[in-house]
């Protein structure tokens, strides 16, 4: 089974670009472009797969209903994808033992580890709550690859 360091060598290859899929009811699959990383999971300590993504977005909706998704990276024909269970963290998702004051710093630390660097935190602080930004965290129960 291919590991994490595979995951993060594709993430820094191609910024950190990914494809989310989650199941929708109907078991159809909704898929998206984010930008996702690794970091450390702010409860456990353990390594996630982590993206941010608007409060209301589809992807969202159903991983708050499925509790899984997959997230894919590639760099060229290379490709990895992380699957398993997904924690959301964020203004309409609390966790317990996380503190709701913690989430701006949660959201810029999933940022940076997809590769995003910014010049004004504030303002993307800002505009990070006015969307209400969520973090999901992928714990990966299974890492597929072609390598």
């Amino acid at each position: 089974m291919a590991d994490l360091a595979l995951i993060r060598r594709l993430v820094a290859a191609d910024h950190g670009l990914a494809i989310v899929s989650v199941a929708r009811a109907d078991g159809t699959v909704q898929t998206s472009l984010v930008n996702a990383g690794v970091l450390d999971h702010p409860i456990t300590g353990e390594p996630v797969v982590a993206f941010v993504a608007r409060g209301d977005a589809s992807k969202v909706r159903l991983v708050r209903r499925g509790g899984r998704c997959a997230v894919t990276f590639r760099s060229g024909w290379e490709w990895a994808a992380v699957e398993g269970p997904a924690t959301l963290i964020g203004p309409d998702d609390e966790l317990a033992g996380f503190a709701a004051a913690a989430v701006p710093q949660l959201l810029r630390d999933v940022f940076s580890a997809a590769g995003g660097t910014h010049d004004d935190w504030e303002t993307y602080d800002r505009v990070m709550a006015d969307e209400r930004r969520t973090a999901v965290l992928v714990t990966p129960a299974r890492i597929t690859s072609n390598g």
